[in-house]
């Protein structure tokens, strides 16, 4: 197909995506007319697919994070871009020749970018999903499923990071209205206030993290504010509260000042 009648079917893909409210459409199109591999009727088969709103990622199969090619396979959870400053932060705080835990793994995309700008590292990580774990292992991750830190090693480790589910049972209907036409609530729901399963982290990180290690985790709005009693109650001091460049609140920073087993 001559690089013309491929621009012209880039964007009438790119049009039809935009007409059904899709905000990135023309980026949409250009992945989707790349996973296709110049075959028409496969093109149109994923077009069809993405405007039921099924994520881009389980379509194509893949997404970038941090510049790094991940691996999603369809069922698994799709690694956003505002997770992005939380991994490159765990990645800062981990020794070159250091070690981390990433919970909640999902495709293994926060652990694949401290493995890939840490190599020397030795990263572990858990999902209780089996696709997840599937999927993680297929990117390279050395994943193992089960609650937590249930299946991982006893080791000290630098730094623990995680994307857990943070969002209030009661504000899941506000969620992208097609978020649960595909997706499961089980990534999502944290629990009355959001903070049931980030309290249960908080909890168990202290028995896992060296005195000074680092414990990033993902999470929203009032939240912070919320678990600085619990953080201060395990050993945890320097918190810092992770904003986006619009001021939103997308996570927080502690580090472990003793080795308190509580």
């Amino acid at each position: 197909m001559r690089r013309a009648t491929v621009r012209r079917v880039t964007e009438a893909i790119a049009d039809r995506l935009a007409a059904a409210g899709f905000i990135a459409a023309e980026e949409e199109a250009r992945e989707l007319d790349a996973a296709a591999g110049g075959d028409a009727a496969r093109l149109e088969a994923l077009v069809a697919r993405r405007l039921t709103g099924e994520p881009l990622a389980w379509i194509t199969g893949r997404v970038e994070f941090c510049g790094v090619d991940v691996r999603v396979d369809p069922g698994v959870y799709v690694p956003r871009w505002h997770t992005e400053a939380l991994a490159l932060r765990a990645a800062e705080r981990l020794p070159e020749h250091g070690a981390a835990i990433e919970l909640c793994t999902g495709s293994g995309a926060i652990a694949k970018v401290l493995m890939t700008r840490r190599p020397g590292a030795r990263v572990v990580a858990s999902d209780i999903d089996e696709r997840a774990v599937a999927c993680a292992r297929a990117n390279g991750v050395d994943a193992r499923r089960g609650d937590l830190f249930v299946p991982l090693p006893a080791d000290p480790v630098d730094v623990v990071v995680a994307v857990v589910p943070y969002v209030p049972t009661g504000e899941l209907d506000l969620l992208q209205r097609d978020t649960f036409t595909f997706e499961s609530d089980v990534p999502y729901d944290g629990g009355p206030d959001g903070t049931a399963i980030l309290r249960r982290v908080i909890a168990s990180a202290p028995r896992h993290l060296r005195a000074g290690g680092a414990l990033l985790l993902e999470l929203g709005g009032e939240q912070a504010d919320a678990l600085a009693d619990h953080l201060a109650r395990r050993g945890f001091g320097a918190i810092d509260v992770l904003a986006d460049e619009d001021g939103h609140v997308r996570g927080i920073e502690a580090t472990l000042n003793s080795r308190r087993r509580v």
